[in-house]
């Protein structure tokens, strides 16, 4: 296979991890909203919760740039479940306690309103972001013989369901960890961290396909099923890690949870059909890297037509900065008479 490993790190650099800056700014949101969910919830006369934890993409440090600033974060509130208690006095119903979190989020400065999804509460902010706050319980449970305390958590969806994406981020971590030899110790660098990011870029590479490919969720596991580290060579990585959830959807879609005895995704689900259809199509591009006479043009624009993208055409190839390197690399020469340099 052509080596374009710099340019593929190259796009992964500027055009599809989102910088610290982003980051940040997205962060100051989550941080912002908890301020006014706590007095929100003062305010109402409800319990208070005893923590808050970004979770998802944000924590994973898998989030990517999005060109139309549909940017999104998880922030995670959590209570006692002694605390949730409902009207008659037993425990407070999941879509209850969706409902006390949206209504303690009500601000006449938001022009959206935060409403109630199926498994947490959306806050919209006008430059297209948008915070995602799921709701969870803690269960301690007590052995009755050893004395030894239990915990799990539940989220607020439909009903009640066990859930802990506290865990998933730690699993997430510990796959880029053991993946990979260039891992660091927060996530954020690492092949794996890099090639699931890529993976992300490329579903979300084309605006039709929103809403019919899996979800971030599901590439991230299938990434961590199937990914063989290439060092040195993110361009090979990637490229065999989506032959490979390419063949084994065909005879294999579903998709299992990482922590929990349950699937993120069910045996003949759309969307993982339609990842599939369209890592077919779409990775016959990238044949022509195996072609010894591959050039340096052709190569990019398999890449761009991969990635539906401008990027990859616009950058020089290496072998003619190797002639001009060579050309001005030469001894000084000093002009007659002069005082200067060539």
């Amino acid at each position: 296979m052509r080596d374009t490993n710099d340019q593929v790190r190259g796009f992964h650099k500027e055009r599809v991890r989102m910088n610290d800056d982003g980051r940040a700014d997205i962060l100051s949101k989550a941080k912002a909203n908890r301020k006014r969910l706590r007095k929100g919830l003062e305010r109402d006369d409800k319990p208070a919760p005893f923590g808050s934890q970004t979770q998802g993409s944000y924590a994973m440090r898998t989030m990517i740039q999005d060109g139309d600033g549909d940017f999104d974060i998880d922030d995670g509130v959590y209570f006692e479940k002694e605390d949730l208690v409902g009207a008659r006095g037993g425990d407070m119903s999941a879509l209850d306690a969706r409902n006390m979190i949206c209504a303690a989020l009500q601000d006449d400065l938001f022009k959206d309103k935060p409403e109630v999804r199926k498994n947490c509460v959306r806050v919209y902010y006008s430059a297209g972001y948008h915070v995602d706050v799921p709701v969870y319980r803690r269960i301690r449970t007590t052995n009755a013989w050893t004395g030894a305390v239990t915990v799990t958590y539940e989220l607020a969806g439909a009903t009640w369901k066990a859930s802990d994406a506290l865990n998933v981020t730690k699993w997430f971590k510990q796959r880029n960890k053991d993946l990979c030899s260039d891992a660091s110790t927060n996530g954020d660098r690492g092949q794996f961290v890099r090639v699931v990011r890529l993976v992300k870029a490329f579903a979300r590479s084309r605006p039709h396909w929103r809403g019919k490919i899996a979800s971030g969720f599901a590439l991230s596991r299938l990434v961590s099923d199937h990914f063989v580290e290439r060092v040195g060579r993110d361009d090979e990585a990637l490229r065999d890690v989506l032959r490979a959830i390419r063949d084994r959807l065909a005879w294999n879609s579903a998709v299992d949870h990482p922590t929990l005895d349950e699937r993120i995704v069910e045996a003949g689900d759309s969307k993982t059909a339609f990842l599939r259809k369209k890592l077919t199509d779409k990775l016959a591009h990238l044949d022509v890297l195996d072609d010894p006479d591959c050039s340096h043009e052709e190569a990019m624009k398999a890449w761009d037509d991969f990635f539906y993208s401008d990027y990859f055409s616009m950058q020089p190839d290496p072998e003619d900065e190797k002639d001009l390197d060579q050309k001005t690399s030469g001894p000084a020469v000093i002009k007659s008479g002069g005082h200067g340099y060539a």
